[in-house]
């Protein structure tokens, strides 16, 4: 099917100051968030089972991957939340335009160490205390009066990762706004690592990494607002609708030049979206309804650039709803 933006285009001008090079050695080069990163990764071995194209898989991060990816380095990347309007800026200088796909869902999970006995839950101004810019928690008696006087040496995200932009706008209700004093890494391994070292410690990220960890680890049920029943991370909770405000979408954005020039990039796109049902589940994550999924491949046949969130971050949006948007 073609669109507006496949016959504006000059095929070959773009096929020879572009994608000459790639087009020869069949690579299709990802980059991005390292909470998408498995999935993808997953996604990757089996296609290059069947295909005879080499597929790089990084994860700098989705700010770090949309760096790449708007200077035209990369043929997708990975995020754990929507494109910014900085880097739809970005994108548009430089002449990318880029096909935005959910592909999954993840339970956003807040970690303690496993011997950690005296919390049971966390409350989401609880957690706002504790990571708000300026915060001056340093251990657990400062959150409770109950909770013993133990340091709390707090892991998280870096600053390029998505999974922190929706963490603080979730729970600090702006995103990027967090305080500054904790140990940051792009590696969610780190993190886990961080937290498992530190029986007072605290962490946050995708929640495959908890799963994947849960001897070491123990995940927080999350109440919403002061007396609500908390609610623990989990596939079940996350497609009721009641684990907020830490559900949320994971993505794939697609520069749609590579989708509609090149084969390969259209042909594991497709593969990606086929296989996600099995592929998301057997990485821990939720994979959508198929339903969604359906709707995602519909909007990827139709190859239709742009974003449904504009540049803003939003928390609890539909994915019907957001394809919707894009006209």
């Amino acid at each position: 099917m073609q669109t507006k933006f496949i016959k504006a285009i000059s095929v070959a001008t773009l096929v020879a100051a572009t994608f000459s090079a790639n087009a020869a050695e069949k690579i299709i080069k990802i980059d991005g968030s390292s909470t998408v990163y498995p999935i993808t990764e997953a996604v990757a071995e089996e296609f290059q089972k069947a295909q005879k194209v080499k597929v790089t898989v990084g994860e700098s991060g989705t700010g770090g991957g949309f760096k790449k990816f708007c200077r035209g380095e990369t043929d997708i990347s990975d995020a754990s939340r929507p494109i910014s309007q900085k880097e739809i800026d970005a994108c548009k200088e430089a002449g990318i335009q880029y096909i935005e796909l959910p592909i999954a869902y993840d339970a956003l999970t807040v970690v303690v160490n496993s011997k950690n006995d005296w919390i049971k839950s966390i409350s989401v101004d609880e957690l706002k205390k504790i990571w708000a810019p300026g915060s001056s928690v340093k251990n657990w008696k400062q959150v409770n009066s109950a909770y013993p006087d133990k340091a709390m040496p707090l892991f998280g995200p870096g600053t390029a990762s998505g999974t922190f932009d929706y963490f603080t706008e979730a729970v600090n209700g702006k995103s990027k706004a967090s305080r500054s004093d904790y140990t940051p890494s792009e590696d969610d391994n780190v993190l886990v690592q961080g937290v498992s070292s530190n029986v007072g410690g605290m962490a946050y990220f995708g929640y495959a990494y908890y799963e994947e960890n849960k001897d070491k680890l123990r995940a927080l049920p999350i109440a919403a607002k002061a007396g609500a029943t908390p609610v623990m991370p989990s596939p079940e909770a996350v497609m009721a609708g009641t684990y907020q405000p830490l559900a949320r979408p994971l993505f794939i954005y697609v520069n749609a030049t590579a989708a509609a020039f090149k084969p390969e990039v259209k042909a594991f796109v497709n593969f990606y979206l086929e296989n996600a049902p099995k592929l998301v589940k057997e990485v821990k994550y939720v994979p959508l309804p198929a339903a969604d999924y359906a709707a995602v491949t519909e909007h990827f046949k139709a190859m239709k650039p742009g974003s449904g969130f504009n540049g803003t971050p939003e928390v609890g949006v539909k994915i019907t709803d957001l394809i919707k948007r894009i006209k």
